[in-house]
Order: structure tokens, then sequence, then C-alpha cells
């Protein structure tokens, strides 16, 4: 059975998006573009060995992503070249020659890249040589006359936008390469036109891309693409059976705030069940106020005297003052920041030690009211915003020490602070913290950080296209 070699393209410079690094190490959702990507292709069962295309002078940036040995399947980081085909036929060049293999290409700028399409195009690559990922062209395609008038304007049904990753019988791309060198015109903008111009005999298949597998390349495709890590980062956990929370979890030593109703209930005794074992506090259980640095300091010497070590600290706690600001007390202002901002700072504090050293994780939880300030919520929703902004910062503050930090992000959730504030709602409009609380292990146990994850009753982006397609 042939090997499968991934080869991640990262040798562009970025120009386009403005800044002073490659694109390709603009950091979105916690870390580098091209790490999430990496993260990807080395997950993925099929993959046996990837090849890193660096641009070159930051080589130095992929070594130390690869160092701790996250990413075992790495096997190579070369230099890229001038050009895309130059840098491809140094991948090429990279493979044994003594064997073919399935070699599978992809931008280092797609990190929205899912599993689906990988496996999609190496099953493809048991029927043809050379397979292209494209997706249908919801614009009308327009060709131009050298005055720039419209020459003809192409059936949009046949039209397909191409992306990467683009896969191959390594023997076929590189024999087209070989032909293609000996053109003095050769010029290609990606390797399956290529092989159509120098093998037209070889068939190329096209497998279904995804709208989500976009390419960063604007200033704007940064926004768009951390929005779609923050939409679709819960979609991208896999599904994980009993057995598997439980060997995540058991013996594992978890501190929940706010672990006496609601969600941060609802997750200690999820946890629990999966044998972890989980240390609870909360103003009204055991009288901690997480305002006060002197009672975060004694949670962590209780759950540390009682553990020994501790690798998953969770802050639910929070309170949900509503009201004009210029109404609002001045004890409800240093109440509201101490509990839903405050906390969060001095919990990360205290609890840095232990999870540098148990390499553990910590959550938070913040609201959709943090994307957009509204009347009645000013407290509220701009100590939530801060909250992600701190998330962001020790991900990344921390990566170095293996630390993740993300935050929950639900939507609107049946629990006892909402009902105090809003009263009984249609249940079929909330979502259920038993299904948050879930979500919450899913986060604390995976290896991503500094994400900030919407949990929403329907993916929204799925309800967007399904819309737009009329179903």
């Amino acid at each position: 059975m042939l090997r499968n070699v991934a080869v991640l393209l990262a040798g562009g410079v970025g120009s386009r998006v403005g800044l002073d690094i490659p694109k390709q190490l603009i950091k979105i959702a916690g870390m580098p573009i091209m790490e999430h990507t990496l993260g990807v292709l080395n997950r993925h069962p099929e993959i046996d060995e990837i090849i890193i295309l660096m641009a070159p002078g930051h080589l130095d940036a992929v070594h130390a992503m690869t160092r701790d040995g996250r990413y075992p399947k790495v096997t190579q980081i070369l230099e890229g070249a001038e050009t895309r085909n130059e840098t491809t036929k140094r991948a090429l060049a990279a493979l044994p020659e003594d064997a073919d293999c399935n070699v599978l290409l992809h931008d280092a700028v797609r990190p929205l890249l899912s599993e689906e399409v990988i496996t999609d195009c190496f099953k493809a690559l048991v029927t043809y040589q050379a397979v292209d990922v494209a997706i249908p062209s919801a614009d009308t395609i327009i060709e131009l006359n050298d005055d720039n008038t419209i020459s003809q304007i192409p059936d949009r049904s046949r039209l397909r936008r191409g992306q990467t990753p683009q896969a191959f019988l390594a023997s076929t791309l590189k024999r087209a390469y070989e032909i293609a060198d000996q053109d003095p015109d050769f010029r290609a903008t990606d390797d399956c036109s290529v092989v159509l111009k120098y093998l037209p005999e070889t068939k190329i298949w096209v497998v279904n891309g995804h709208e989500r597998n976009m390419k960063v390349t604007e200033p704007i495709d940064v926004y768009i693409a951390d929005k779609l890590f923050q939409l679709t980062a819960h979609q991208q956990f896999p599904q994980k059976s009993e057995d598997d929370y439980r060997a995540a979890l058991e013996g594992k030593n978890m501190v929940v705030f706010g672990g006496s109703y609601g969600i941060g209930a609802d997750i200690a005794e999820l946890a629990e069940s999966y044998g972890a074992n989980v240390a609870s506090y909360s103003r009204s259980a055991t009288h901690t106020d997480v305002a006060k640095r002197a009672d975060i300091v004694a949670a962590a010497a209780d759950a540390g005297k009682r553990f020994g070590s501790i690798d998953f600290v969770v802050n639910t706690a929070g309170v949900l003052p509503r009201g004009d600001l210029a109404t609002v007390s001045e004890e409800t202002i240093y109440t509201a920041t101490e509990i839903n901002y405050i906390a969060p700072v001095l919990i990360a504090q205290e609890f840095y030690p232990y999870l540098a050293r148990a390499k553990g994780s910590l959550l938070f939880f913040t609201s959709s009211s943090y994307t957009r300030g509204r009347r009645g919520y000013a407290l509220y929703s701009s100590a939530k915003a801060a909250t992600v902004n701190l998330t962001q910062a020790l991900a990344d503050e921390w990566a170095e020490e293996g630390v993740r930090v993300n935050a929950i992000n639900p939507e609107r959730t049946a629990t006892p602070m909402r009902t105090k504030a809003f009263g009984q709602e249609p249940s079929h409009t909330l979502l259920e913290s038993k299904a948050v609380a879930r979500a919450s292990l899913d986060t604390l146990i995976a290896s991503s950080t500094g994400h900030v994850i919407d949990l929403r009753r329907i993916d929204p982006i799925q309800e967007a296209l399904d819309a737009a397609a009329g179903n």
C-alpha cells in the first residue's frame, strides 16, 4: 500500500495583508494560521508523513512549532522557492526516489480544511492519478478582452472555484514537471494545471470542497477566518465515545468555580462520572468569593493539598446586572466588574503554577453580548469582551508552557442566573446546561488553545447555507 505524504505549502510572504511577517504566521484563535493547518494534517489518520515548505528566512518559526514533538508526522522542514511551482518541485525532490507514494499538497493559509476532504482525496487516488478540490461558483464569471470589455460569459453551472488540497500519484506529478521544464514558456498557478497541460491524457478527478476551506489572502480574510474558527471550533472536535471521555478524564484533577449549580455543577458532575476528581467552589457552598484574591488563594491551596496536582480549571461564576449605566449604583459597578472580570484574572494568576506543571487547561465563559455592547448590558458585555481578550492573550503567553486557555461562548442557556434575570422562557429557545457542560469537557481535553467557542442550538453557518440553497 502506498504511503500518503502531505506537503504543507507555506512559502508565501503575505504582502497583501500588510504585515511584516508571512501571512501564514499571523495568529488566529491563539496560534499561527499555518499551525492550525498543520494540526489538521497531523491528526488525519491516513497521513503518514508531512513535509513543510516554508518562506525563506522564517524556518526558525516552524522549528519552534515542531520542537516539542506535538506534530510527530513532520519529517522535513525545507525552504520554499520564489514561485509556487518551484516550491512544489523542491517538495517532490524530497520524496523517496526508490518507491512511489501519494502526495497531497495544501496551502498553509487554508486552516479550515476538513478531515472529510482529505479522506475523499485519498479515496479518489485509488482510481485516478490526479485529484483537485473545488466548489461551485456562486458568482457569474466574465472573461475580458484586452480593452476591458466582456468577451464572453461562461455557463456558471460548469464552473468551479479551485481550492487545495490537490493530490497526485507522486510519479505522475514528477513526470508532468519534467516535461514542463522543457517548455521555455512554462507558467502555472497550481499543480493540477501542470498535469492538465503536460499530461493531457491523465484525467483529473474533482472532489467537492467546502466554503469554509477559505484562503487567507486579504486583510479582511484574517477577520473572517477568526470568526469562522469561533463558529466552528466545537464542530471540529471529533466525536467521542464514553471510553474516550474516561480515558481523558479518569484520575485527572479539576477545579470548578461556580460549581454549586447551573453549568458549573453540570461540568463537575459530568467530569466526576468519567472518573475525574473535582473540587467545586462557590459563594453558596464553600463561601468562596471569586472577587477576593484571598479566597482564590485558599481554593488553590485546598485543591492542591487534596489532589497534589491540578489539570483543569473552570470558571463559570458570574453575575448579570441589567440597567442603563447612568442609573447603576457604584456598588453594582464594582461587584459586576470584580466578579465578571477581575475574578478570571485572579484565577489565572493563582492557578498558573499548577497548570504549568500539569500542562493543563483553563476554561472561561463569555457571552454573545461581548461582540456588541447593547443597552442595559454595558457592564456585563464589556466585562465579557475583556474576558475574551484575556483568553487570547493568555493562550499566547502560556503556549510555550503547554497551558491551554479557551473560552466558551454559549447561546442563551437555561441556567438559574438567566431565570433570575429574565424569568421563565420557552425551553426550546434555550441551550441545555448539560449540553454546554459536555462541550466544556470537549474543550478542556482538546489540544487547541486561544479559541472562543460559539455554542448554538443550530450551526449558524450551515443554517445560512441551507437557507441560500432553499432547504
